[in-house]
């Protein structure tokens, strides 16, 4: 991954091949924003909750894709887990991301 796909997103194959392998799409964006619109079946983890709430995101089992408005908060994530050995991936924006879907 280059590094303008790590920090504003992977490219639509790599989407593809975490979606087929039953990835769950974690948006770390505000409440607000959340409410104002969202990925169908994503799980809504707040960036400033993640550090207390991985033990969650581990139980899930599942490879992780975050997803932000841009891909700066979501690249912070996917970092984040990804050093918490969770397997995870910067997904972008919300909105990039659900046409990748």
């Amino acid at each position: 991954m280059g590094f303008f796909d790590f920090i504003f997103g992977a490219k639509k194959q790599q989407v593809d091949d975490y979606i087929k392998s039953g990835a769950v799409i974690i948006d770390v964006r505000s409440q607000r924003e959340w409410d104002a619109g969202h990925i169908e079946k994503s799980v809504h983890i707040p960036l400033n909750e993640l550090k207390n709430r991985v033990d969650e995101v581990k139980k899930l089992n599942k490879p992780i894709i975050a997803c932000c408005a841009s891909g700066v908060r979501s690249a912070k994530a996917a970092k984040f887990l990804t050093l918490k050995n969770v397997d995870a991936i910067n997904g972008g924006g919300w909105v990039s991301l659900q046409s990748k879907l």
